[in-house]
């Protein structure tokens, strides 16, 4: 008889890779990378103070059609930046919302959506 035991490590990984996309009440808003990095900064420095705004967050890819980014943060600091980006409500001026969509130590688990797997494949 085999027997598995669950292991969740937290923390434990250097970087943390999130997936994230910003979203806006008026759909006709849009960003750019830099005014992106600019929110999240300004998201840690809200919720964490001088100490929030220096932690070291890197956008590795960011799409201008989706608005989705990729984030990676020191794994020390992941849930502080999750924290700051789900509290933030407003981006220069305009009611936003910032979603989580993924969260992994691993950047390569970014790239496939195992909810969304077997709707793409071909028939």
């Amino acid at each position: 008889m085999t027997l598995f035991q669950r292991t969740v490590s937290k923390g434990s990984a250097e970087y943390f890779f999130l997936k994230v996309a910003i979203e806006f009440v008026d759909s006709g808003i849009s960003t750019d990378s830099l005014t992106f990095k600019l929110v999240v900064t300004k998201a840690l420095k809200e919720l964490f103070g001088d100490a929030g705004a220096a932690i070291p967050v890197d956008i590795l890819g960011f799409l201008d059609q989706t608005m989705e980014a990729i984030l990676r943060v020191p794994g020390r600091s992941v849930v502080k930046l999750w924290s700051a980006l789900t509290l933030l409500s407003e981006c220069g001026g305009e009611e936003c919302a910032i979603r989580v969509k993924q969260v992994s130590p691993h950047l390569m688990s970014l790239a496939v959506n195992s909810r969304q797997f077997y709707q793409n494949l071909p028939s």
